[in-house]
């Protein structure tokens, strides 16, 4: 076997076999999973200093190095093509070491539509290429809805899901347009042009543009006075008046005109935070921590990739960037962190975007204080991992667990009668919930002769261990003790072993204990212990349900019209567009479905057949149960 002392040697002689040319290197482990990726102008003498005797190198690095068993590299042509590949492999691999942004799907955004005569706006967890502008990503949800409300309210656009000009007509205002906070687009009254102009300034607000919008917004009101438009002007006054009521609670930072966004930096060798205050208008309109564990590396250059990241996914670009940290310290002899971060943003704005290291003045307190937001940041992170870590400590002594929980997984069934029949799986690692890990899997087809929630659980539990990478050091399972019996007895087939335990329910449905196949163990007494167990039961039944309505209304979708021979979507749309609902429909003669436009008489009589047909089904079945 190979001694650490001849593993380094290899791997040095591997670097110093590398070209002096840009590229990405991929370090793994003795199982050949990935385990950190990085970028270099030079890859030789950046892969070299990785295995070289050097008194200066991190606890975190020599950490990864530890445990490299090979790498392997891909050439680029410039410094910028590896950052981006770079990127690229990092959110492919997840490798352990690396720091990274979470998946677009965990921040929020808010999505404004373009490319309609009536725009709208959602709150939406998930950026596509669809046309419509992406407004964040936001630090919580809450925000997110902060923001689309007080839009919403400010510029009095519609927040019901009519969607126009579709359903304009069809019903009648709603109580916000009585109360003077809704334009009203249902009503026909507001022409698209208007609409369209006003998500104009929704959008300058949006970006944080508030002196823009009210600028704008003055001279509208002011042209609308002189052509006796009073009306109109007195619209424009209230929202410029709302505006400046929420200008004047934002802390203020600097000069109106003022968009930057401050970055500060904290670690130690419990945690890294990087800490970013968004700046507009010279106000602060948002700030976000984001926590780096113990074992990623968090350099300059990695913190270089992770900027790049972040900005990536933003709609907008500040043009100024101030920066409390120094992302070119440590790296190799002609390489430039900072340069290449600059060229990528003036690419991604696509105008000057000016990077400062401020070392006096206003902005200087402001570096300062955003690097104690990161500290205060992580010394929060860290208590709460202590916290985290006595809990699991005092779950495992409970349990008699052999190892304490890393991972824990729990699971659920969910189920309509015998349709839909769901499991969920729901993962917490190291004390805290991780939604990425989670999955569901739809039990026999989503069809049951009956139900049987023991058989849908060792269905789920079984072809969740077919994959046996990340095997937990715990498994829960919403039940009692015949579901932990049929779930050990698996795992007795699989030979695999791990601790399983049942979350009991009392009579009103809150979690009383957990149970062996044997034998209940109360938690009641260890209040965190059970706060966290009721955490958990609380939440892997609403992943499961929530999955499970998901599939519900999925089939609800695909029934009844697309379900009959010879109509599909398009035609289904015609006919819900002429009839108004489904009930209309079942009640109209061939003879008025054939009328519609598109809709042929095979079609009325296919129609009318399958209605007919169900109908008689739902009455045998009726007279069935009466007898």
């Amino acid at each position: 076997m190979e001694s650490n002392n001849e593993r380094l040697e290899r791997l040095r002689l591997k670097a110093a076999s590398l070209p002096f040319s840009p590229g990405i290197y991929i370090m793994k482990d003795i199982k050949s999973a990935v385990i950190y990726v990085g970028k270099s102008k030079v890859l030789r003498s950046r892969v070299s200093q990785y295995f070289a005797e050097r008194s200066d190198q991190s606890p975190k690095t020599r950490r990864m190095v530890s445990g490299v068993s090979d790498f392997e590299y891909i050439l680029v042509d410039s410094e910028m093509e590896a950052l981006t590949l770079e990127n690229s492999l990092i959110k492919l691999h997840k490798p352990r070491y690396n720091i990274r942004l979470k998946d677009d799907k965990s921040y929020p955004y808010i999505r404004v539509t373009q490319n309609s005569d009536y725009p709208s706006m959602t709150v939406t967890r998930r950026r596509q290429d669809d046309g419509a502008i992406y407004y964040g990503p936001y630090s919580g949800i809450n925000i997110a809805y902060d923001i689309m409300r007080t839009a919403q309210r400010v510029f009095h656009v519609a927040c019901c899901k009519l969607e126009f000009p579709r359903d304009i007509g069809k019903t009648r205002p709603c109580l916000y347009s009585q109360l003077g906070r809704c334009m009203a687009p249902c009503t026909g009254k507001i022409t698209s042009e208007e609409y369209k102009e006003t998500f104009k300034d929704i959008s300058t607000f949006l970006r944080g543009g508030y002196k823009d919008v009210v600028s704008d917004l003055n001279a509208r009101m002011e042209e609308a006075a002189e052509d006796l438009r009073f009306e109109a002007a007195a619209i424009y006054r209230d929202r410029i008046s709302a505006l400046t009521k929420i200008d004047e609670k934002q802390k203020v930072v600097g000069a109106g005109d003022l968009d930057q966004d401050v970055i500060g930096f904290y670690s130690d060798d419990s945690c890294s935070c990087l800490s970013i205050m968004n700046v507009r208008s010279g106000k602060v309109v948002d700030n976000t921590n984001f926590i780096f564990p113990a074992e990623q590396i968090a350099d300059a250059s990695s913190l270089t990739s992770f900027i790049t990241d972040y900005y990536l996914k933003r709609e907008y670009i500040p043009r100024e960037l101030l920066l409390g940290i120094d992302l070119n310290d440590g790296i190799g002899e002609g390489e430039d962190n900072e340069a290449l971060l600059s060229e990528f943003l003036n690419m991604q704005a696509e105008r000057r975007v000016y990077i400062k290291h401020p070392e006096r003045g206003v902005n200087k307190a402001l570096v300062a204080m955003v690097a104690e937001n990161a500290k205060q940041a992580a010394a929060e992170y860290v208590m709460q991992a202590e916290r985290d870590s006595e809990v699991l400590i005092k779950l495992a002594r409970m349990l008699a667990l052999e190892v304490i929980p890393e991972r824990i997984e729990a699971y659920d069934i969910s189920n309509m009668g015998t349709e839909h029949v769901t499991a969920g799986m729901i993962v917490a690692i190291d004390g805290r919930l991780e939604k990425s890990e989670y999955r569901y899997y739809k039990i026999s087809g989503g069809k049951l002769d009956k139900p049987d929630d023991y058989l849908s659980m060792r269905q789920a539990i079984e072809r969740r261990l077919k994959n046996l990478e990340n095997l937990p050091d715990l498994i829960l399972l919403d039940g009692g003790r015949g579901h932990v019996s049929t779930v050990r007895e698996l795992l007795e087939e699989l030979n695999v072993d791990i601790p399983v335990f049942g979350m009991v329910k009392d009579d009103f449905h809150k979690t009383r204990a957990l149970t062996t196949d044997k034998e209940e163990i109360s938690i009641a007494k260890e209040q965190s212990v059970f706060q966290f167990i009721y955490k958990l039961q609380e939440e892997v039944h609403r992943f499961t349900v929530s999955r499970m309505n998901d599939a519900k209304r999925k089939s609800v979708k695909k029934s009844s019209l697309t379900a009959i021979g010879g109509i599909g979507p398009a035609k289904a749309k015609i006919l819900l567009s002429h009839f108004g609902s489904i009930s209309k429909l079942k009640a109209a003669s061939i003879e008025e479905i054939a009328a519609v436009k598109g809709i042929s008489r095979r079609n009325a009589e296919s129609i009318s057949a399958h209605y007919s047909k169900a109908e008689k089904s739902v009455l045998t079945e009726k007279n069935t149960e009466e007898e």
